[in-house]
């Protein structure tokens, strides 16, 4: 089974400074198979990495994380921009014309705008939720998450939704398929998915923040 991370933040998200290369350091680190950098509202960083990983052993998912009127989804598969802040149900239709699919990031975390805090996940054509995103502070949202996947048979997915490249790999999908593109989503539609990993270290997490957001208006 390869070893994926399917949810990474590059410097081409405003809230992220991560650069590719440091990201594909710790990927290699974490013996990771798959990546992809699914930055916010644009596939400036897919654009990069796809071609940074070409000839080397780590295989690059496109993927981008669109913000619908209703909170996020992720575009997983997708190589060109999808407009922000239509209906979620626009939106998926959108990544699927392209090919993609729309899979439900941290799908109860209101704080991070989950869409299924706002959205009825029934109305809507969704391929899979995160059940074991990393940057949790109790684990009820994942807990939730997994509930849901379990009973409507949904596949679930692990992810670190890592906005500092040292933090890539904390949770990750093992899945079963092929090393490239299309055995990768069609594997994850048929549900050969498994989520594993741990959270973020919530101190880690809070000393970056620090740095990142206090500490450089001194530098």
């Amino acid at each position: 089974m390869l070893k994926m991370d399917s949810h990474i933040h590059s410097e081409y998200s405003p809230d992220s400074n991560s650069k590719i290369d440091d990201i594909l350091k710790v990927a290699k680190n974490e013996n990771l198979d798959v990546i992809a950098i699914s930055d916010h509202n644009t596939v400036d960083g897919t654009a990069e990495v796809l071609q940074k990983t070409r000839n080397t052993d780590i295989l690059a998912i496109p993927s981008i994380e669109i913000s619908s009127c209703n909170g996020h989804i992720l575009g997983f598969g997708c190589e060109e921009n999808v407009p922000r802040d239509l209906s979620p149900q626009d939106t998926i239709d959108r990544i699927h014309d392209l090919g993609g699919l729309a899979i439900i990031p941290h799908p109860y975390c209101f704080y991070r705008h989950g869409l299924l805090c706002k959205s009825d996940y029934k109305d809507l054509k969704i391929d899979a939720i995160e059940i074991k995103n990393a940057r949790f502070i109790v684990g009820y949202c994942n807990n939730k998450a997994k509930k849901l996947s379990n009973k409507e048979n949904i596949p679930g997915l692990g992810a670190s939704d890592s906005h500092y490249w040292k933090f890539v790999g904390d949770c990750y999908s093992k899945i079963e398929c092929e090393k490239d593109i299309d055995s990768v989503l069609k594997a994850i539609k048929k549900g050969k998915v498994e989520a594993h990993g741990k959270g973020t270290s919530n101190i880690k997490l809070s000393k970056y923040l620090f740095e990142k957001n206090f500490l450089k208006k001194f530098d």
